[in-house]
């Protein structure tokens, strides 16, 4: 059988034999996205991007979903979408998902006057050190990351005082990948980081994403809760403007907003690959996707 599109997953998440709360999360997202391009009459699949034997050229166009292991192992997924992507249509692009895996971007909307954390850029190969940085920036605590990563993989918070202790993390890093070095941001802790969901570049949804106390990561994963959020017009705007900076067009998306140390709206990241989207919350978005994606689809069938 051929399909339309495929709903991409991680192997975790395909055909799960057991569940906890967190895969029960998983697979009703993906449901909801399922049934809502089926009910298009849409043939629709889900499968893991590393499955095995599936011949990708049964299917015409890929959504990433829950592809949640890519990014512990770039060098498979690498050699996989650059095959699959001469097979398959991405939603959204290839262009998009290139620009959007390495947070270097972030110095790109700066440049487009989009307020981010200040963020050092520690270049893979290079000599620096903690003891450098902090030298260099006066900050009390800083947050160590990843340029390409998820799920908060290896970062730390790291402080003035104590910054030894986190050396050789960083020496152990910048010898395969590059680092951010951001100042934290104590109102995240406060506050929490707002996530507005874009649905075809109009504002859909939003939920407010909290850490556990004592912790700086908002990650349910890690213990932070989530909850619904209607957000302020200036925020939708500041999201919006943060999207429309971004130099290739998207399907969907979501937009990482805080406010930093001096009270003022700032950008987290843009998530454009494999963004939880949060459709158990709002359904109807799950919905807008689908009408979005099946209008495309069509498009192109009539060209």
């Amino acid at each position: 059988m051929n399909y339309d599109i495929v709903i991409l997953t991680d192997s975790r998440y395909e055909n799960p034999i057991e569940k906890d709360w967190y895969i029960d999360q998983v697979l009703l997202e993906d449901d909801l996205v399922k049934i809502a391009l089926e009910q298009k009459e849409l043939r629709v699949i889900k499968k893991a991007w590393d499955a095995p034997d599936f011949d990708w050229a049964k299917c015409k166009y890929a959504i990433f979903r829950t592809t949640w292991d890519y990014f512990e192992r770039f060098e498979d997924f690498f050699k996989w979408f650059s095959k699959t992507q001469k097979i398959l249509q991405f939603i959204n692009s290839p262009e998009v998902i290139y620009w959007n895996l390495d947070k270097h971007y972030l110095q790109e909307l700066q440049d487009k006057q989009v307020n981010i954390p200040p963020t050092l850029f520690i270049e893979k190969g290079s000599k620096e050190t903690l003891a450098n940085v902090f030298s260099k920036t006066s900050w009390d605590k800083a947050v160590l990351k990843p340029a390409i990563a998820g799920a908060a993989r290896e970062t730390f918070l790291v402080s003035a005082s104590e910054y030894n202790q986190h050396e050789l993390d960083l020496q152990r890093l910048i010898t395969e990948e590059g680092m951010l070095f951001q100042k934290f941001q104590y109102k995240i802790q406060e506050q929490g980081e707002i996530s507005l969901i874009i649905i075809g570049g109009e504002y859909s949804h939003a939920v407010l994403k909290k850490a556990k106390k004592g912790d700086f990561r908002v990650q349910d994963d890690f213990g932070g809760t989530v909850e619904e959020y209607q957000p302020k017009q200036i925020e939708i705007d500041f999201a919006t403007k943060a999207l429309a900076a971004c130099p290739h067009k998207t399907m969907y998306a979501r937009v990482d907003i805080f406010y930093d140390n001096n009270n003022t709206l700032a950008l987290g990241e843009l998530e454009l690959i494999e963004p939880e989207l949060w459709f158990r919350n709002y359904p109807k978005a799950a919905t807008n996707l689908a009408t979005i994606i099946a209008d495309y689809i069509h498009s192109n069938n009539i060209k």
